[in-house]
């Protein structure tokens, strides 16, 4: 199944809007989702176009660039934080203020998600290390995803099922904070996945990532795929004819769980 049949498949699926009392006959609209993005031109990717079908717009921040965070979550359905070729580490202001940002979900027990750079933000916003790899190592490719004994408890209880191998581009891992539960383990970088709360997510890999996607950062970032670790730039599609199915699957119910409001949960 395409990416257009299956967004398709979601579209057709009945959303309920998140009001507690909408009047008789009138769902009210859903909230938007917020997206933070580090790049002039990044976008969402899939996880922006399965949000819309649900019905969630996005309103779309790139603090990078001048645009404020919200004071409160009240008015959206959770936050998203995507990667970008920056690190968690870095000493730009615009890193220090999404870092600390991300205390505004957890607080407000919002739904969070951060993907690559946003999970590393997460861990740093609860303590936890950042770090680039001893031996120059960087994970850019396809790689192996198991889980954890919680991880796996976890994906049963939320109804779905992990995909096996995912797609990853990054140089810099992170330790699972003090009172996070590690969900998923790879190997150069051992924490690939984290739940923090009962609704702040961090993954290291990259399930927004399409084709188009894909072949702009291998050509863009050329040199990342030569680095000790890395997979060379041909192989990248190949390994998502074969193993996207799987992520796109578990993406779709990842979401719909982690949109649930809390009673629902």
């Amino acid at each position: 199944m395409n990416d257009h049949a299956f967004l398709a498949r979601a579209l057709r699926r009945p959303r309920r809007a998140h009001a507690k009392h909408p009047r008789p006959g009138k769902l009210l609209p859903l909230k938007p989702v917020l997206v933070v993005l580090h790049q002039e031109h990044s976008t969402p990717g899939r996880v922006g176009r399965l949000l819309q079908a649900r019905g969630h717009a996005l309103d779309i921040r790139k603090p990078r660039y001048g645009d404020p965070l919200p004071q409160t979550m009240r008015d959206h359905a959770g936050a998203v934080i995507f990667g970008g070729p920056m690190g968690a580490n870095d000493p730009d202001e615009f890193i220090k203020t999404e870092i600390d940002w991300i205390g505004t979900c957890l607080k407000e027990d919002a739904p969070f998600l951060g993907i690559c750079l946003g999970a590393q933000m997460l861990a740093k916003h609860l303590g936890a290390r950042v770090y680039t790899h001893g031996e120059g190592r960087a994970e850019v490719g396809y790689y192996r995803l198991d889980q954890t004994d919680a991880g796996r408890d976890h994906a049963t209880e939320a109804g779905f099922d992990w995909p096996g191998t995912v797609y990853q581009w990054h140089r810099d891992g992170f330790d699972c904070p003090t009172g996070a539960e590690c969900l998923a383990t790879g190997g150069d970088f051992p924490v690939q996945a984290i739940r923090a709360g009962s609704r702040g997510y961090g993954v290291q890999f990259h399930p927004e990532v399409t084709p188009a996607m894909m072949c702009r950062w291998g050509v863009r970032g050329h040199e990342r795929t030569l680095m000790p670790g890395a997979q060379l730039r041909h192989l990248h599609l190949e390994g998502w004819y074969q193993h996207d199915p799987a992520v796109r699957l578990w993406l779709d119910r990842f979401l719909d769980h982690w949109l649930k409001p809390p009673a629902e949960s």
